[in-house]
């Protein structure tokens, strides 16, 4: 199977569909940030895929691209919650978290402190339009929002994957809860920080 890179934004159902994949049987890593668990994974979404789909277009010239929309309304105040539990550890220099996640939020939600819903109303636009663009005319894209019906039957149908069984998706990581990935046990999650030959190294797409 080709590669599937989910590169809708934080908030938008990146957690259930990645499950959803889990449950078809695919290997799945929910960010990744080396080498290696990009060439294990079967299925990558969140950071990096949000900020690099086309360094990973390049990369994995056969992969299929999701891309996962979601009303405003219900975004704005999902991804602010998320971002103001982030913000601490998002600083390029100081913030603890994984540099290649630092650097993936930064380019996408550039210039947001304090958060308002301007400038996030405005990543999400610019992000939406830059992907549409990219990808205009291709077939090996679907655009998706995972909370309409049929939405999951769309998905399986352009994975060429078996239609049987739910038609939906499953609803995770809803509310204030953030942490749902690390809570979901399965055997087929791939570790964001496999390490491989190179140890824990990222690609350098110069």
């Amino acid at each position: 199977m080709s590669k599937i890179f989910i590169i809708g934004l934080p908030r938008t159902g990146t957690t259930s569909i990645s499950v959803a994949l889990l449950d078809m049987g695919l290997l799945v890593a929910h960010t990744a940030f080396t080498k290696k668990a990009f060439e294990v994974a079967d299925a990558v979404s969140d950071a990096p895929c949000f900020s690099d789909y086309k360094q990973l277009d390049v990369l994995f010239p056969n992969a299929k691209f999701i891309y996962l929309n979601r009303d405003l309304k219900a975004w704005l105040p999902s991804i602010t919650m998320l971002l103001e539990k982030m913000a601490p550890h998002l600083c390029l220099k100081t913030g603890h978290f994984n540099p290649v996640l630092k650097r993936s939020f930064q380019q996408t939600f550039p210039n947001i402190h304090p958060l308002n819903e301007c400038e996030l109303t405005a990543c999400y636009t610019q992000h939406q339009q830059a992907v549409l663009e990219y990808f205009k005319d291709r077939d090996d894209f679907l655009s998706l929002d995972v909370s309409e019906q049929g939405a999951l039957f769309t998905l399986k149908q352009f994975l060429g994957m078996p239609t049987d069984g739910d038609t939906n998706f499953a609803k995770l990581n809803v509310g204030r809860n953030v942490a749902n990935w690390r809570e979901y046990k399965h055997p087929n999650k791939v570790n964001a920080n496999l390490a491989g030959a190179e140890h824990r190294k990222f690609f350098d797409y110069s």
